[in-house]
């Protein structure tokens, strides 16, 4: 064989293998669920602390409660002058989209009250009756709540005298989003404007909602 045939036999054979390489090692592109453009990820799930709160029809609400559905979750607590029932209100405004959203899990709205010295199962019924009854609102011991809290990466802190009936109470006002798996995968972070108050953007989570539910499908 001369030594202009090797050469092509040669070329043929890496032009062969690299052909099967690139099929094999590297396959074609197919397609892929697109990134959320505005929800804020974790590294990894996130383990839940153990949940032992009541919710506003005095029933318990573990661990368990939380599998088999997508929940936003909310903190705050109803006597809340800004932050909450700005975002439960855009929560509820959105919710009839957020249903409509093929997922093979339901997507439900979870608000927890970090005021159980004044938030009452009456008055966690009547406050998250009055923005949405499909809604659930739960709260429990501080004892309870604060390891929440931090296993959500939120936090919550009472500044002032419980003395004092009109305290406040600082927390996070970002919407977190646990997965089917009772497990919590990320944030929509509140959105800081000039003159405007810094809460979660609803049009931000109908935009990102159907491609995260998508995309932790199996």
């Amino acid at each position: 064989m001369s030594q202009k045939n090797i050469v092509g036999l040669v070329a043929l054979i890496a032009l062969i293998l690299g052909i099967y390489g690139a099929t094999i090692i590297a396959p074609p592109d197919v397609d892929t669920p697109p990134d959320p453009d505005y929800f804020s990820m974790y590294p990894a799930p996130r383990e839940l602390s153990e949940v032992n709160l009541t919710t506003h029809t005095g029933e318990p609400l573990t661990n368990a409660d939380l599998t088999g559905q997508w929940t936003l979750v909310f903190l705050g607590y109803t006597f809340c002058p800004d932050i909450c029932p700005t975002t439960m209100a855009t929560l509820n405004r959105i919710y009839p989209e957020l249903q409509d959203i093929n997922s093979a899990d339901p997507i439900r709205v979870l608000f927890i009250s970090v005021d159980p010295n004044r938030d009452s199962v009456e008055r966690l019924a009547e406050y998250v009756g009055f923005f949405n009854e499909a809604f659930t609102a739960a709260t429990g011991e501080h004892k309870n709540l604060f390891p929440l809290t931090r296993s959500m990466g939120m936090m919550y802190a009472i500044a002032e005298s419980t003395d004092k009936p009109n305290y406040l109470v600082d927390h996070s006002g970002s919407v977190v989003l646990v997965n089917p798996d009772a497990q919590v995968i990320g944030r929509f972070k509140p959105v800081m404007s000039p003159g405007k108050l810094a809460v979660a953007d609803g049009e931000q989570i109908l935009h990102d909602m159907p491609i995260i539910t998508n995309a932790d499908a199996p």
